[in-house]
């Protein structure tokens, strides 16, 4: 008989940011996999893989507009599964930090992506925060493995819990390629123009959110000289996030000189970065930081923070900043601006550092851990 895997699939139902996009990308390729006998938790259990467009995400997305229904179908579904399912997995696999305590398994694997909950609780909305306080600590203990997205992040699991650090194991994300790649020219040329793009700009992608850092870069593109605003413009693609009233006012008054596009698809945001002058990155704080490798994928040069895991993930193909700095950042932008040499190297650099990562290696190395602990 096939070991039974259950794959905690809820972070699927909204519209994918970071560990949504990892959560699909592992998802998918288990779904496929023979060996287990797989099924996906959405509140209740599927043995398919809910789509992207699917009816139900849509459902979903209507009832997390009112915090009263979201609180109601969440703890009716807990409910029904507590008590009436009763089905017993060989595995659980959580990508999303917090165990499901009503998914009953043997074995629990959980991925842990970064502890910005613990280290700036500003960075995230309060009823985030009330929730990893209540849930984070008193389920992790349930974990038998844990994965994480960067060696960085591994020595703050070590640190900010008591977990045996051979039972540890760091798993790189990756890259769509056959998605975030050189497009042809006209295609690019027709997305500019419906856009109504500028021919050249700086590029961030990201949620508006504090940690995202973006009020960092207004403040350092905005104090650019004019002749420099009126060649290169900023563009910024996202969710509008929260804790943003200030940067949607800046937004507001400077359209001439800065496009707003909203949250993109997948196909689009790899037109957007393959028409940016350069994309820059100056998180405060991240577990791995998928855009700057999607962005060198395409063979856009980046600038990011020399912070967290942004360095090991981007190793030398990137320039870094200091994202507290400000002159750190103008000094980067002026040197992309000025300097050919220095952009075709950070364009081939940042390529071949982009194909070192893909799904396709991020799974294996996760299937090969789900085997170790259910065959």
């Amino acid at each position: 008989m096939k070991p039974k895997i259950a794959i905690d699939a809820i972070a699927l139902l909204s519209a994918f940011t970071g560990i949504g996009r990892y959560a699909y990308e592992i998802s998918k390729r288990a779904e496929k996999k023979e060996e287990f006998d797989t099924k996906f938790y959405y509140g209740f259990f599927s043995k398919k893989l809910i789509s992207k467009n699917s009816s139900y995400k849509h459902i979903k997305s209507s009832f997390l507009k009112n915090s009263f229904l979201k609180k109601a179908l969440k703890k009716a579904l807990m409910f029904y599964t507590k008590n009436f399912y009763k089905e017993n997995f060989d595995l659980y696999w959580q990508p999303n930090y917090i165990p499901s305590p009503v998914v009953k398994s043997k074995r629990c694997i959980v991925s842990v992506h970064d502890f910005s909950f613990i280290l700036n609780p500003s960075w995230h909305p309060k009823e985030r925060i009330d929730y990893f306080e209540k849930n984070f600590f008193k389920n992790i203990k349930r974990a038998d493995r844990i994965i994480t997205g960067s060696n960085y992040t591994k020595e703050e699991i070590k640190k900010y819990i008591s977990f045996d650090e051979n039972k540890i194991d760091v798993i790189y994300h990756g890259v769509n390629h056959s998605l975030y790649k050189r497009y042809e020219k006209s295609l690019l040329e027709s997305f500019k123009k419906e856009n109504r793009l500028p021919d050249r700009f700086f590029l961030f992608v990201g949620s508006i959110e504090p940690r995202k850092n973006l009020s960092y870069l207004l403040r350092v593109y905005l104090d650019l000289p004019s002749y420099i605003k009126k060649d290169y413009k900023l563009v910024i693609a996202g969710f509008k996030g929260w804790e943003n009233e200030r940067i949607k006012e800046i937004l507001e008054k400077e359209r001439e000189n800065i496009f707003y596009m909203g949250y993109l698809d997948d196909l689009h945001l790899a037109f957007l970065y393959n028409l940016a002058f350069c994309f820059i990155y100056p998180s405060l704080y991240e577990g791995f930081g998928i855009p700057p490798l999607e962005a060198m994928a395409c063979k856009t040069p980046v600038i990011t923070s020399k912070v967290a895991s942004m360095p090991e993930v981007c190793k030398d193909a990137a320039l870094y900043i200091d994202p507290r700095n400000e002159d750190s950042l103008r000094k980067e932008i002026l040197r992309v601006i000025e300097n050919d040499k220095i952009k075709e190297a950070l364009i081939e650099k940042g390529y071949n550092r982009s194909k070192e990562f893909t799904w396709e290696n991020s799974f294996k190395k996760h299937f090969e851990i789900f085997k170790k602990e259910v065959l």
